[in-house]
């Protein structure tokens, strides 16, 4: 893992956005203390585009009256 601090992100982005890219984990640090990884957007925590599209269809789909799940239970389904 590669930690560098905040100064030195700014001056060598690029070459840590590519070790990124690669696999390799950057995390960036703010008075010796890691505040942000960078990782690549396929690696991204599991559910994570799906959270980001969630919403995308609203308006352009109707659920019925009938609908028996709560957004809580139905969330508890798609997770699984």
């Amino acid at each position: 893992m590669t930690t560098v601090n905040v100064g030195q992100a700014k001056s060598e982005l690029s070459r840590l956005i590519a070790l990124a890219e690669a696999g390799e984990e950057v995390e960036i640090a703010r008075d010796g203390v890691p505040v942000v990884r960078l990782v690549p957007i396929g690696a991204a925590a599991p559910g994570a585009q799906f959270l980001a599209a969630r919403g995308s269809l609203r308006g352009k789909i109707t659920v019925g009256e009938d609908f028996e799940f709560t957004e809580s239970e139905l969330d508890e389904i798609l997770e699984s």
